[in-house]
């Protein structure tokens, strides 16, 4: 499997955790508090490989934690109604375009 197909099953996996941490309502419910525990690790082990395969630690945690973040905020607006604000998306902009900066100045 190629390092950034690993990298998107990671993100996937950390996104499907942490969205079911939330429903997992403080762990008191089982299935999804299972999805946490499976999701984080899953995640973990995916990204473990991707910097295996070589890709840089920083162009994979960064790409890696800003879908993160931006897929999470999305599934929060959509999902559970979270707000939003210009606030909210400048700030996902930011993630995005920090991230856009560090690959690019990755490549050489």
């Amino acid at each position: 499997m190629g390092a950034y197909l690993l990298l998107a099953l990671a993100i996937a996996a950390e996104v499907s955790a942490t969205v079911s941490l939330k429903l997992s309502e403080g762990f008191s419910k089982v299935g999804p508090s299972i999805v946490v525990v499976v999701g984080y690790a899953v995640a973990f082990v995916a990204l473990a490989y991707v910097l295996k395969a070589g890709v840089p630690v920083s162009v994979a945690y960064a790409i890696w934690a800003a879908a993160g973040v931006a897929l999470v905020a999305a599934v929060g607006m959509v999902f559970f109604k979270e707000p939003v604000n210009l606030s909210v998306i400048a700030g996902l902009v930011l993630v995005v375009g920090g991230v856009v900066l560090i690959e690019a100045g990755s490549a050489h």
